[in-house]
């Protein structure tokens, strides 16, 4: 199966890309593919208990499973002012 990662703000400076291609097995979660760009870009550990996540563009859980051409987005916190 193949989906699409989209990334946002710090995430996406650390991985050098807003958008990522990965192939991930049967069974594949939200909390896999996120631990497979953990595995390629061990910067973005420090996020995962802060970050929001969202399947085609709807909020979803760590343990959500993902599904070929789904869209997995991971969204860190928002500060502002």
């Amino acid at each position: 199966m193949r989906v699409t990662v989209r990334l946002f703000a710090r995430l996406r400076d650390i991985a050098g890309a807003a958008e990522l291609g990965r192939n991930v097995g049967p069974g594949a979660t939200i909390g896999s593919v996120w631990q497979q760009l953990v595995s390629d870009f061990p910067e973005l550990a420090a996020y995962e208990r802060s970050i929001s996540t969202a399947i085609n563009a709807d909020y979803a859980r760590m343990d959500q499973p993902v599904h070929d051409g789904d869209e997995v987005a991971f969204l860190p916190p928002v500060s502002g002012g």
